[in-house]
């Protein structure tokens, strides 16, 4: 409006003062120049409606740091599907849950903690028994003796001779280190009592390097990474006196590793994230995917006729527990290797959604779905890509010796070893593969469904302006306001 500035029919002291602010009118009149209108404060929340770079700006400062609005529709439908969910999981621990297990008493030779206090190396050409050599051990045999003061059992203090570890894995000792000792009496047989070393002692370091990792979490994460460390913990307790005593028992260990993960992922997403409706739909997404994931696995399994017994350590298991399902171990291994990546995608995405609807609340359940799920392929190539490494950094031993051998590489890759890495890489990918739409899906319809959309207030009737606001040069007075001064 110019009329302030150009008015020639008031007086001209009152346009000057209205420039100088010295009539409390003219001040008026200068905060009604940039107030005048209420309607464009209250509309700036209805950027939304416009495009979504504004509406995020308009809506930021008022709302970001409040909740998404549900609706109760969405909340009767998360717990409608976790309710079943969680009581499932508990029959499944109750019915599941191991008795007293049976284990074989230890037979074999003490162990004794020890500190070397002194090497001394010989010539192996100067002993009368030399040790043994493989036609593959090109490195020269070491002989010599090693003397260890044994810090435990009822021969503390005492110092002991040992011979110089030696062979392939044999421990390399220098005084000051802390080892384990075995004490073998063969006097029963006419021989003497001899000390070996078996070990090196990896108590004190694996100490600290577990303290050095909880005190990162917690001065990193504070609460929540305290949260985090008793989510660890649970998850740690449910494999120890769940999952693994229930296998040996000769329970189904796929049944076992459904449940078990279910009743995991229940206890730490909450605990670590909070109750909350993102978090309820992290852990929907993860229980459909982790069901998929299972079924898929399954299937793999029976289509390519793995027997769970590559490795030396399934075949010990056997021998040890006939009764055990090798190729349900097998599956459950896969299980539960996916659940670690599930949940960090399935969170990922739920708070994703959140994050988008907080900043622009007018988003419908289409456009929370397609930004969220660019997130999700970006996290997707990057995980995928984890999870092969991860399981060929495990078995790069296995991977030399296969190479090693010559063979063709159809037949390598085909070999069964191989092929239970690929089975888990493949099957896990996919589990994540699909978490990343379910979760979003659902996130997003919870997201969508509880948006308010704010009516706009009706914008005030024009009224002409009387005769002494004409004077003035005032603006109308509108409903609801009052020129200073007027009464």
């Amino acid at each position: 409006m110019s009329r302030p500035h150009h008015h020639a029919d008031g007086p001209p002291h009152r346009h000057g003062a209205d420039h100088h602010h010295t009539d409390p009118a003219p001040h008026w009149h200068g905060m009604d120049h940039h107030h005048a209108d209420p309607a464009p404060y209250q509309r700036s929340g209805d950027l939304g409606r416009g495009d979504a770079g504004s509406a995020g700006h308009g809506h930021s400062h008022a709302h970001g740091s409040q909740p998404v609005a549900v609706t109760r529709r969405a909340t009767r439908l998360t717990l409608a599907a976790l309710i079943p969910a969680a009581l499932l999981t508990l029959v499944g621990l109750v019915l599941l849950w191991p008795g007293s297990l049976k284990t074989e008493p230890w037979t074999g030779p003490p162990q004794f903690e020890g500190v070397v206090q002194a090497v001394h190396s010989v010539d192996c050409g100067t002993v009368s028994e030399p040790p043994a050599q493989t036609p593959e051990q090109t490195a020269p045999p070491v002989c010599g003796e090693v003397t260890v003061r044994l810090a435990g059992g009822p021969e503390s203090g005492a110092e002991v001779a040992t011979a110089i570890p030696s062979g392939p894995g044999a421990p390399g000792v220098s005084p000051g280190d802390k080892v384990l000792v075995i004490k073998t009496d063969d006097s029963a047989q006419g021989g003497g009592v001899t000390y070996d070393i078996l070990d090196h002692d990896r108590a004190d370091g694996m100490w600290a390097l577990v303290l050095a990792f909880v005190l990162a979490v917690v001065a990193f994460g504070r609460w929540r990474g305290v949260a985090a460390l008793g989510g660890l913990a649970f998850t740690f307790a449910v494999l120890l006196l769940f999952i693994v005593p229930a296998i040996l028992q000769g329970s189904s260990p796929l049944l076992v590793a459904i449940v078990g993960s279910a009743a995991i992922m229940l206890v730490v997403l909450y605990l670590t994230h909070g109750i909350s409706i993102p978090t309820s739909m992290a852990v929907l997404g993860t229980l459909a995917a982790l069901a998929l994931t299972g079924g898929l696995s399954a299937l793999a399994v029976s289509l390519l006729h793995l027997t769970g017994m590559s490795s030396e350590e399934s075949l010990y298991v056997t021998l040890v527990n006939g009764d055990i399902n090798m190729p349900g171990l097998l599956l459950a291994g896969i299980l539960i290797g996916a659940l670690g990546v599930l949940d960090d995608v399935t969170v990922t995405q739920a708070y994703t959604v959140t994050e988008l609807a907080q900043a622009n609340p007018a988003l419908g359940f289409a456009k929370l779905y397609a930004a969220a799920a660019r997130v999700g392929r970006a996290h997707i190539t990057s995980v995928v890509n984890t999870i092969v490494l991860a399981y060929a950094g495990a078995s790069l031993p296995t991977l030399l010796l296969l190479v090693a051998g010559g063979s063709p590489l159809g037949t390598t890759l085909t070999s069964e070893f191989l092929a239970q890495e690929i089975v888990r890489s493949i099957i896990g990918t996919l589990g994540l593969i699909t978490a990343v739409p379910i979760t979003t899906a659902l996130a997003a319809l919870a997201a969508s469904g509880g948006v308010r959309r704010r009516r706009r207030a009706p914008s005030p009737r024009p009224r002409r302006a009387d005769a002494l606001e004409d004077a003035w040069g005032l603006p109308a007075e509108q409903h609801g306001t009052a020129h200073p001064g007027r009464s």
